[in-house]
């Protein structure tokens, strides 16, 4: 997937302004920026959810269609269920809305919900199931159709470390079975564990794409901390070698990009 010169304007505020990155199969790409920077907005445009001022998005080099987004799975920030509707059901359904015949979208909805851990919940309703279930069903509904790219806004917000793995380990599989999955995140943990490449947006703008997970641990770190402590688009070279907690061996659960320091 290509995304080229993406602009949208709310009011005198682009956000994303110009921005081009693309997504290679087989990679799980993390989109990293801090809230606001328009992450969201990017990933909505994808699915024509929001409207662009200006750029395209394309697949295999054509502008993306109405057809090529079926072929497309979705997991928005905000939860997009029916919250009264059983599990099973619903998967079953959107399963039929993307193409599938009945018995395949049947044991797709049952093949999901096993590997997600959550088969027996396939009779339950989405707003009876704790937060952590509720979006292992999101995902078992942006997979249930076999899509070609994944793309999902803050998928791990809110999740316990068992949620982040679980989660975590099926983003992985798809991309290594050739899947294009692109996925973003203001916490930079995450990333680091999943992704193979990282782009990073601020205020709209691009500020970092591919190569980032060449850098030492060290360095990524210290460029990010510095980055969000000063406000700053910053290089590598300005932090070289500068520590951050994670660098300096604390617990992976207490780095939330949030609570980064740079020592400086």
């Amino acid at each position: 997937m290509e995304l080229d010169g993406l602009t949208r304007r709310y009011g005198a505020l682009p956000a994303p302004d110009d921005l081009s990155f693309s997504v290679p199969s087989g990679q799980v790409v993390g989109f990293l920026g801090p809230n606001g920077a328009g992450k969201t907005t990017t990933v909505r445009a994808v699915f024509r959810v929001t409207e662009l001022d200006s750029g395209t998005v394309r697949w295999n080099g054509a502008p993306v269609g109405q057809n090529e987004r079926r072929r497309f799975g979705y997991m928005p920030e905000e939860q997009g269920l029916y919250p009264a509707m059983l599990v099973g059901e619903q998967l079953d359904y959107l399963g039929r809305l993307h193409g599938m015949s009945v018995p395949d979208a049947t044991v797709a909805t049952r093949t999901w919900l096993e590997r997600l851990g959550i088969a027996d919940r396939a009779d339950s309703k989405v707003d009876a199931l704790p937060h952590g279930n509720q979006q292992r069903v999101q995902l078992a509904a942006a997979l249930v159709h076999g899509p070609e790219l994944l793309v999902l806004d803050e998928p791990l917000a809110g999740l316990d470390p068992t949620g982040i793995d679980a989660i975590g380990e099926v983003l992985v599989e798809q991309a290594r079975s050739g899947w294009c999955v692109l996925f973003s995140s203001h916490q930079l943990d995450q990333v680091e564990d999943l992704c193979e490449e990282v782009t990073i947006i601020d205020h709209g703008r691009l500020v970092v794409t591919e190569g980032w997970t060449t850098w030492p641990a060290a360095v990524r770190a210290g460029w990010w901390c510095g980055w969000r402590g000063a406000g700053t688009r910053r290089g590598p070279a300005a932090f070289p070698g500068s520590p951050c907690r994670r660098s300096m061996g604390a617990k992976r659960d207490s780095c939330s990009t949030s609570r980064w320091t740079a020592s400086r």
